[in-house]
């Protein structure tokens, strides 16, 4: 069986974001960049159903520029077998994203798709599930808990009103939330051995799939500034101060 794990380049989570000026998006020149933390989740979980004996092989791929090999490396380094490079210029949305890789199952033929539940830096939260609908193949989103048993996997997702078990039958699109697993650390012998791993380079052209941008983002704009807050030393104080901004 071979599983398929997305995984996308964004801006690391430790960084403090900062708006280009004229409001055109975030600046990315010079910062750290990093694998979406949710896809390192289900790299991690691709990994260890591979060293259970559920699967045979785990390959990555991730769509964007040259830069981006640099995720995949990440993601070889952590166990993957081998890689695949969409590579563009072109600010990919889930809709052309998902085509991507609709276009990538056709090839490859995995049994289990995985991807974070969202990317860090638009949050759209999109892709895993229009996937799942264009490969006409059944979705478990938000996963917290994963188990493969022959064609079955039995999910355990994050809903509003607590946890809910699921069973799908493979092959299926499957979505890492937080709580499904640690992603283990890397080591400097697993960096030098990724480095010889083959990544498989394709273009959109070579898949048929156009970038057609869905949505247009008019403008980017930093959070409001919020005010500080205050310390009080008593429960009086405090119903004071709620009572001077009316919010008692």
């Amino acid at each position: 069986m071979k599983i398929l794990v997305a995984v996308k380049r964004v801006v690391d989570f430790n960084v403090r974001i900062q708006v280009k000026a004229d409001g055109s998006g975030v600046a990315s020149d010079g910062v750290k960049m990093s694998m979406n933390p949710f896809d390192e989740i289900a790299v991690e979980e691709a990994l260890r159903l591979k060293e259970a004996g559920k699967a045979e092989e785990v390959i990555a791929i991730t769509i964007g520029p040259k830069a981006s090999q640099e995720q995949l490396r990440t993601a070889l380094a952590m166990g993957a077998d081998r890689a695949i490079h969409v590579e563009t210029d072109e600010d990919i949305q889930p809709l052309t994203a998902a085509r991507i890789l609709n276009a990538i199952i056709d090839k490859e033929e995995p049994k289990i798709v995985m991807l974070g539940k969202q990317a860090i830096d638009d949050d759209n939260n999109q892709t895993a599930q229009m996937l799942a609908a264009l490969a006409n193949w059944p979705q478990a989103t938000f996963a917290s808990q994963l188990e493969v048993d022959g064609d079955v996997a039995n999910v355990t997702r994050e809903v509003d009103a607590g946890l809910e078990t699921i069973a799908v039958d493979l092959p299926a699109v499957i979505s890492a939330d937080l709580r499904l697993n640690e992603p283990r650390y890397v080591k400097l012998p697993d960096i030098m051995k990724a480095k010889r791993k083959p990544i498989d380079t394709f273009t959109l052209a070579d898949l048929g799939v156009e970038a057609a941008a869905s949505v247009k983002v008019l403008k980017t704009s930093a959070p409001a500034t919020r005010q500080a807050g205050i310390k009080v030393e008593t429960v009086d104080e405090l119903v004071v101060a709620l009572k001077e901004r009316g919010l008692f």
